[in-house]
């Protein structure tokens, strides 16, 4: 009785690890320039839901890269860029929309450094985001004294805090955004896409001459655990 017991425990144990949801959802943008994955970030979770909930839709297959410029960042998610009525070659993109915005999710911890994923937004005061367009920085590095000169202009007196200074200096990204779009994600591999989308040859709007069409899909449960444990920091 003991023995069946603890087998009986045993099985309860493995079967609530197998039933344990990971611990991030993480998506993949294919496009004929590559593919990436992105981990969206638990602490937007405004943003990561409803990135979550238009790809279940599909809402995103289809739709163009519409915006692209090197050093700085490529933008997609028009719902326009999709109807061939509205994305004529040489067509200006990116008024398209769905009918809500994102109230900001603004982190002190999360900021524009290359391979982030974030969202756009047209110019309103309470900066809320768009309920669908988004963009991945392919930034660059900035020297400390170029660091200096936007925090004093473009930043406002804004201090860039010494640990994201190191990244800006090293890895790159485009700083001047930050706490102005929310950051809701970042690229875990397939980085190399964006810098080839980046670098196709643009129109007077940077809209790619030659469409980037993309398709985006939740990776499985089973995917989002191997990624987890593969990304997880090794234990001390």
């Amino acid at each position: 009785m003991k023995k069946l017991f603890t087998l009986t425990l045993l099985l309860l144990t493995v079967s609530i690890a197998f039933a344990k949801p990971p611990k991030n959802q993480y998506v993949r943008i294919r496009t004929s320039y590559g593919d990436c994955i992105i981990r969206l970030y638990n602490e937007t979770p405004l943003h990561r839901d409803n990135f979550i909930k238009l790809a279940k839709k599909g809402f995103y297959n289809g739709t163009l890269f519409h915006r692209a410029i090197q050093n700085f960042m490529i933008q997609g998610g028009d719902p326009d860029s999709r109807d061939t009525s509205k994305a004529k070659p040489g067509a200006e993109l990116g008024n398209g929309d769905v009918k809500y915005t994102i109230p900001a999710e603004f982190r002190d911890s999360l900021f524009h450094k290359r391979g982030v994923l974030a969202a756009a937004r047209d110019d309103n005061p309470k900066k809320a985001s768009s309920g669908c367009q988004f963009y991945i920085v392919e930034g660059k590095r900035f020297t400390p004294g170029r660091l200096d000169t936007l925090e004093m202009t473009r930043l406002k007196g804004r201090k860039i805090p010494a640990w994201q200074r190191d990244i800006y200096t090293t890895v790159g990204g485009v700083p001047h955004l930050d706490q102005n779009y929310t950051v809701y994600g970042e690229v875990v591999t397939g980085l190399d896409m964006v810098d080839r989308i980046a670098a196709v040859k643009k129109d007077a709007h940077d809209r790619p001459t030659t469409n980037v069409n993309m398709v985006v899909v939740l990776l499985s449960k089973r995917e989002c655990k191997q990624l987890d444990k593969l990304l997880s920091p090794p234990a001390p």
